[in-house]
């Protein structure tokens, strides 16, 4: 005998009823997306600060060492090439000399660190009477200094990584922003503020009068 066919009563869903599913589920994607992206951003930058910090106290401690700074390594050198990350006083800016001082290469996006130091700190050893000739700024087009006679600066070029260099020893195009591209080129002048959509390079220097009160402190001077 032939049972009647029960209309209405499915073993699993319509392709309807999964395409309603599947727009809402892409819906809810779309919203938290922007916000799950801030959220890992936001993470790398703290990191990217963490580093900074400790890159700066790996410094202070080889002057401590060695009566001087290290002076930076060559940016074009790729990763596990001779010389890579080794302290080369041939120029006065480069990467950060990230083998000689035992860190990490690279920052939270995977590009290395931009470091200047002044000749008088990283060439020769210092004394209390040496000044430094790097400075920082506000903008590019700011007549003062936010910080001045610098001995040292480092920074990470941020998530948009402009004037960047990449581990291959490749820099990446210098940003369109005049404070950006301040700190993409190999002159002494540095340039940090607020985060904007344009600017998120993250910028640090080390104070000569930090880095004096360390030394006599550990009887490196004077």
């Amino acid at each position: 005998m032939m049972l009647p066919k029960r209309h209405g009563i499915h073993g699993g869903f319509t392709l309807l009823e999964m395409s309603i599913v599947l727009a809402i589920a892409g819906l809810l994607m779309a919203g938290l997306l922007p916000a799950l992206t801030g959220q890992i951003e936001l993470q790398r930058r703290n990191e990217t600060h963490k580093q900074l910090e400790e890159i700066k106290e790996a410094l202070i401690g080889y002057a401590i060492i060695n009566g001087r700074l290290p002076c930076p390594a060559s940016s074009a050198i790729a990763t596990d090439t001779a010389g890579a990350g080794i302290s080369d006083c041939s120029s006065s800016a480069g990467v950060l000399p990230w083998a000689t001082l035992g860190v990490n290469e690279t920052d939270a996006w995977g590009r290395r660190f931009t470091y200047a130091a002044t000749s008088s700190f990283s060439t020769t050893n210092f004394t209390l009477a040496s000044s430094g000739n790097l400075n920082v700024k506000t903008a590019s087009t700011s007549a003062s200094n936010l910080a001045s006679n610098l001995p040292a600066i480092l920074l990470s070029h941020g998530a948009n990584g402009y004037g960047a260099y990449t581990p291959q020893g490749i820099q990446i195009t210098a940003s369109a922003d005049a404070d950006e591209a301040e700190n993409s080129n190999t002159n002494s002048v540095f340039v940090t503020h607020d985060l904007t959509p344009a600017f998120d390079d993250i910028v640090l220097w080390i104070s000569p009068n930090i880095l004096f009160n360390r030394m006599v402190t550990a009887g490196r001077l004077p």
